[in-house]
C-alpha cells in the first residue's frame, strides 16, 4: 500500500482493522483513520486529517479502539494517555487522575505552585566554589527574553535533590551570588 503521509511517503503500512492504518516512513509513522473512524474519537483529541503520530498520538488510536491492540499496546497507551493526554483519558476511564499518576498534571501543579517563585533555568558545576553548583533562576521558570534573572549559589548536595520539574529557589537559604561566574560570558551586570 503507498500513501502518502504527514511525515513522508508510506514505506510500509499495517492494517489494524478497517480504517485504521499504521504506517512507517524513513523518519517517522503514525496511524491513519477513515473519516468514519475518526469521527469516532473524542472530539478533544481528534485529528482534523486523521493522522496521529507514533509518538504520543497513537495512544489516542489505541485507547479509542482498544480491542485491535495488544495487551501491552493497551498499556502503554494508557500511561501515556495519563501523561500526555489527561482530560481525554479522565473522560474515557470516568476518574480523576492523582497526583503522581500523570506527567503533565503534575508538571501544571507545580508551575502553578511556584509561579511566583525563583525556579532555575541553567546550571553548572562551579569552577570557583568546590561541592556548589552555579544556578540562573527566573520567576516561574520563564525563558521569554526580557525575564528577570538572578544568579546563586546552590551546595551540590540540594541540587541534586531537585524535582524532575525544576529547583525552586528558597530565599531563606540559599543568597544571591554575584561573584566570579563559571557560565562563559555572564556577568553580574547582565542580571
Amino acid at each position: 500500500m503507498t500513501a502518502s503521509t504527514p511525515w513522508g511517503r508510506s514505506q510500509l503500512a499495517m492494517i489494524y482493522a478497517e480504517g485504521v492504518v499504521s504506517h512507517s516512513t524513513s523518519g517517522h509513522g503514525g496511524f491513519h483513520l477513515s473519516p468514519d473512524r475518526n469521527l469516532l474519537v473524542d472530539a478533544s483529541v481528534r485529528s482534523a486529517g486523521g493522522w496521529y503520530e507514533e509518538d504520543c498520538e497513537w495512544a489516542i488510536v489505541a485507547l479509542t479502539f482498544p480491542d485491535i491492540f495488544t495487551g501491552y499496546e493497551r498499556r502503554c497507551a494508557d500511561q501515556i494517555g495519563k501523561d500526555t493526554f489527561p482530560a481525554f483519558w479522565e473522560k474515557l476511564r470516568g476518574r480523576q487522575l492523582g497526583p503522581g499518576e500523570s506527567r503533565s498534571k503534575d508538571r501544571a501543579t507545580f508551575e502553578r505552585n511556584h509561579a511566583g517563585d525563583w525556579i532555575v533555568i541553567s546550571a553548572i558545576a562551579s569552577s570557583h566554589h568546590t561541592g556548589m553548583t552555579e544556578v540562573v533562576a527566573t520567576r516561574g521558570g520563564k525563558r521569554e527574553f526580557n525575564q528577570e534573572e538572578r544568579r546563586f549559589l546552590i551546595p551540590d548536595a540540594d541540587y541534586s535533590n531537585r524535582s524532575s520539574f525544576g529547583f525552586v529557589i528558597d530565599l531563606d537559604v540559599h543568597a544571591l551570588y554575584e561573584g566570579q561566574s563559571s557560565f562563559l560570558g555572564w556577568s553580574a551586570s547582565a542580571a
